[in-house]
């Protein structure tokens, strides 16, 4: 496949760079909108919902397939993409070429146009659409994870909540027995919730999708069968798990399974010489290793004069925020530039050194350099910092209120009447006599 004359500069800084688009970034990936869906060849426009029928008038049409197209974060985008690139060079610039009944003779023969991610402008645009929508996604699930405003009642006794959306999921786990796994790991949790709703009001089981005919006897099948779960294989559902955000074309199953695939070694091993390592937690500008954060960054206050507390503080930084910092100074350091001025310098040591003697080091640039969506990528593997940075203490505060459960004394009036009737003390008082 050739590529296109008109490919991007390689820039060799970025380990992930994020791709500036004809659209302006910030629509929601999610919630289905009444848009239209240009042809990328001709004048022909399609409803969002009409997207099959699109692809089969570019393949009738024009000859074109589009490779993996259940992958594409954002098709509308994709498309406008390249119909402008389409109107720059011709296809063949872009496209494997495949040639159909190629023993016929040649008046009877037919090229079709492959566009997949082999060509590297067409993997850089996917890759950036996912980027741009994994960012979208973690910051909703931020502003939910926070959020205090949140109302609703339960689906299964009516009662209100008000406050954080985990006090109603852990409602519904407790008094009803129906999880739906951790609420920091849900985002859109509204219109999750919606989508239960209308299940419900259906008649429908949440699990085996089933319909009944009046709500008692769904929530006697629910309860009967422990049915109070959604169902796993149902992939309406993905799109309110973060995990399916993660890593471009693959489920939350897939990823999942990525982790113990390797571990299904049938020898039996002995463990029990098995010692735990001590986390060791690298220091931002030199090779100083500690075994807690609070070690760590103290180091970084008193020997460099960079104080990761004061900074998130001062800016209000939270979680993903601060991960974005350390991500961006990590990298800075790697490239041997300086974050507060931007200097390139031939060795990390040059690099210290200036930024010692110019108390770079505490110089933050400016917000959007640093706030970026390739920054949510570690720039090491296995960084320990990354797992122990937490969001501002009002936020954690005010999360502790949210979790604390009251306890309520256990009222013994009817229990001390139920005993004073209980047979036991019948036989007891009989036994005197």
């Amino acid at each position: 496949m050739a590529e296109g004359g008109g490919a991007r500069e390689e820039i060799k800084d970025c380990i992930l760079e994020a791709l500036s688009l004809p659209e302006s970034p910030g629509a929601d990936f999610n919630l289905v909108e009444n848009v239209l869906l240009p042809c990328m060849f001709c004048e022909e426009f399609y409803r969002e919902e009409e997207k099959d029928r699109l692809l089969k008038h570019m393949i009738i049409e024009h000859k074109l397939v589009i490779a993996d197209v259940k992958l594409i974060a954002n098709f509308k985008r994709y498309i406008t993409y390249w119909k402008k690139r389409f109107t720059e060079q011709e296809i063949t610039c872009f496209c494997s070429v495949i040639r159909t009944n190629s023993q016929a003779p040649e008046d009877q023969q037919e090229n079709y146009f492959l566009l997949c991610d082999v060509l590297p402008e067409d993997r850089i645009l996917r890759e950036g659409l996912q980027q741009e929508r994994l960012k979208n996604v973690l910051e909703q699930q931020q502003h939910e994870r926070s959020d205090t405003t949140f109302q609703r009642s339960c689906m299964f006794c009516s009662e209100e909540f008000t406050g954080n959306r985990s006090v109603l999921f852990n409602h519904m786990n407790e008094e009803h027995s129906f999880n739906v796994g951790l609420p920091d790991n849900i985002v859109y949790c509204n219109e999750f919730l919606d989508t239960l709703q209308k299940k419900m009001d259906s008649l429908q089981c949440l699990y085996c999708e089933k319909t009944f005919r009046d709500k008692n006897t769904l929530k006697d099948h629910m309860r009967k069968k422990q049915h109070r779960k959604v169902n796993p294989r149902n992939h309406e559902y993905d799109r309110f798990y973060v995990i399916n955000y993660l890593e471009l074309g693959k489920s939350w199953e897939e990823v999942q399974s990525e982790d113990d695939r390797d571990l299904g070694d049938s020898n039996e091993e002995d463990w029990s010489d098995w010692e735990e390592h001590p986390m060791s937690a690298f220091c931002l500008f030199c090779e100083t290793q500690a075994d807690t954060t609070e070690k760590l960054l103290f180091h970084m206050k008193d020997c460099h004069h960079f104080d990761l507390h004061k900074i998130k503080t001062d800016l209000g930084l939270k979680f993903y925020q601060q991960v974005k910092l350390v991500n961006f100074i990590r990298r800075q350091i790697h490239q041997c530039r300086c974050h507060g001025c931007q200097e390139r310098f031939h060795s990390k040591t040059e690099l210290i050194t200036h930024m010692e003697k110019d108390k770079h080091m505490s110089i933050l640039p400016d917000r959007s350099m640093w706030d970026q969506p390739q920054y949510y990528f570690p720039t090491y593997e296995n960084d320990s910092l990354l797992c122990t940075l937490s969001d501002s203490e009002e936020e954690l505060a005010a999360q502790d209120q949210r979790e604390e459960i009251p306890v309520i004394g256990e009222d013994l009036t009817s229990l001390e009447a139920l005993k004073k009737g209980s047979i036991l003390n019948q036989l007891v008082r009989d036994s005197r006599n």
